[in-house]
């Protein structure tokens, strides 16, 4: 199983809404978020960071073909990806249903046998 991991910023003055975000993919939309997961064919582990340089989110994906699952993210028209996208765009400041602005994150370090 391959293994995808990238650090996303969070816009200092949505940290409010950060966590509230969170809250409902935990909560009232947990159902479809997992829904939303298993249809790219990937389990998802976010992990929130505090640094001095501000506060990022490590976000995991595990599956077939991680990374082009992270590229079609934002690719779907039901109203739990629209409702994604947007929470993504305004607490992170990106926006999904474009191409990267940057290269892919890549490993440099497996300790796997």
């Amino acid at each position: 199983m391959a293994l995808f991991a990238i650090a996303v910023p969070i816009v200092p003055e949505k940290m409010k809404q950060f966590e509230e975000f969170i809250e409902e993919l935990n909560g009232a939309r947990r159902d479809a978020f997992v829904a939303s997961r298993k249809k790219l064919g990937v389990r998802e582990r976010t992990f929130h960071q505090h640094t001095p340089m501000g506060d990022l989110v490590i976000v995991t994906l595990e599956g077939d073909s991680p990374g082009d699952a992270f590229a079609r993210f934002g690719e779907g028209a039901d109203p739990f990806t629209k409702w994604f996208r947007e929470q993504v765009s305004e607490v992170h400041g990106i926006d999904l249903s474009a191409p990267p602005p940057g290269p892919a994150p890549r490993l440099l370090v497996d300790t796997a046998a």
